[in-house]
């Protein structure tokens, strides 16, 4: 478990048109993490906190469709 692979969930999800529209619909961070780790990322939400801490990204969603500001190109 680490923050790198919090890191690759964030890229991949900026590359992956599915896989972002996936966890955009999730509001709850456990349930998000636990989805997260079941596609084959491994990290904590304490590890996905802390990234998004760093980098100034809210897990928050806005708009419709909703959306989160979390992904990394």
């Amino acid at each position: 478990m680490s923050t790198k692979n919090v890191e690759e969930f964030l890229i991949a999800g900026g590359e992956d048109k599915d896989l972002k529209l996936k966890f955009d619909v999730m509001d709850n961070m456990e349930l998000f993490v636990e989805e997260a780790n079941k596609d084959g990322y491994d990290f904590t939400i304490d590890e996905f906190k802390q990234v998004l801490k760093e980098s100034g990204d809210s897990f928050e969603s806005f708009g419709n469709p909703r959306k989160k500001a979390i992904w990394w190109k």
